[in-house]
C-alpha cells in the first residue's frame, strides 16, 4: 500500500506540473531553435557578453559572445545540417542541465560525408535570463562509429 501511495504521489506531481513550462525549458527551447537556424548571431543572442561555452568532447572553449559566434560558425561548417533536439531539462535557480540529441552529416569533423546522431548533455548557468556558462558532454566514439572510423560496438 505504501508503494501504491508513493507511486500515486509521484504521478500526481508529474501531471500537476505538466502544463506549466519550466523557465529553463522555455529558454533552452528558444536557444535550440537558434542553433537549428544555423545563424551564429541568433545563437549568441541567448548568451551573456562574458559567457564561457565549452565543448568538453572536442576541447573547444569560447570566452565571450564573439568567440561563441566563431565556435557556432565552425559547428555549422563541420555539420551543415546540424540539428539539436531537447530530450529533457532540469533547472534549479540559476543552474541546470539538459539532455539532447545532436545529429547531422559529418562534413568537417572527420570529413566522411556520413550521417550521425548522438545523445549528449549540458550543464548550464543562467544570469539575467541568458546563459552565462555552458558545458557540453557527448561521446565522440559514438559519432566515429557511425561515420565508419571505429568498429561497431559489440
Amino acid at each position: 500500500m505504501k508503494k501504491f501511495v508513493a507511486i500515486m504521489m509521484v504521478a500526481f506531481a508529474c501531471v500537476a506540473g505538466a502544463g506549466e513550462p519550466k523557465p529553463g525549458a522555455t529558454l533552452l527551447d528558444k536557444q535550440f531553435a537558434a542553433w537549428n537556424s544555423h545563424d551564429p548571431e541568433k545563437v549568441a543572442a541567448f548568451y551573456t557578453d562574458d559567457v564561457v561555452y565549452e565543448d568538453v568532447t572536442y576541447g573547444e572553449v569560447a570566452h565571450g559572445r564573439e568567440e561563441l559566434k566563431r565556435l557556432a560558425a565552425g559547428f555549422f561548417a563541420a555539420v551543415p545540417d546540424m540539428h539539436l533536439e531537447r530530450v529533457s531539462v532540469f533547472q534549479h535557480g540559476k543552474h541546470g542541465s539538459s539532455e539532447w540529441i545532436f545529429s547531422g552529416t559529418d562534413v568537417g569533423l572527420y570529413k566522411t560525408g556520413k550521417k550521425f546522431s548522438v545523445r549528449g548533455g549540458s550543464i548550464f548557468e543562467v544570469r539575467g535570463g541568458k546563459i552565462a556558462g555552458n558545458r557540453d558532454y557527448y561521446d565522440s566514439a559514438s559519432i566515429m562509429r557511425q561515420v565508419g572510423l571505429l568498429p561497431a560496438a559489440k
